[in-house]
């Protein structure tokens, strides 16, 4: 019902910064949660962040919190994810999701299977 367009991957050195956003269309989303995923090769997709509207409550995985930030802005439909301090661990590629099964009801969803919507993902990758 949605479709999920991801931008702003590229290759870059450890410490540097890169916005990656997410631009919807065919459907209003700002009463739905969306996050960022990403699967590095030969792992399993694991949850980056998460976000709501209102209330404007985030979440993020440990591996990440203290140096990417969520954000959204529902007037252009898109979703950002801004990830400082860039470490090699952190290359993968990234994915844009939106949970449309529900409005937002309290609790941010932090799991793959939550998820009903799915971009195609951009490549980020870090060097040393």
């Amino acid at each position: 019902q949605v479709q999920l367009v991801e931008s702003g991957g590229g290759l870059v050195q450890a410490g540097d910064s890169l916005r990656l956003s997410c631009a919807a269309s065919g459907r209003a989303i700002s009463a739905y949660s969306m996050g960022w995923f990403r699967q590095a090769p030969g792992k399993e997709r694991e949850f980056v962040a998460a976000i709501s509207w209102t209330p404007s409550h985030t979440d993020y995985g440990g591996s990440v919190k203290g140096r990417f930030t969520i954000s959204r802005d529902n007037a252009k439909s898109t979703v950002y994810l801004q990830m400082n301090s860039l470490i090699p661990e952190d290359t993968a590629v990234y994915y844009c999701a939106a949970d449309l099964s529900t409005p937002y009801h309290g609790r941010l969803p932090t799991e793959r299977s939550e998820y009903t919507d799915w971009g195609q993902g951009t490549q980020v990758t870090v060097s040393s």
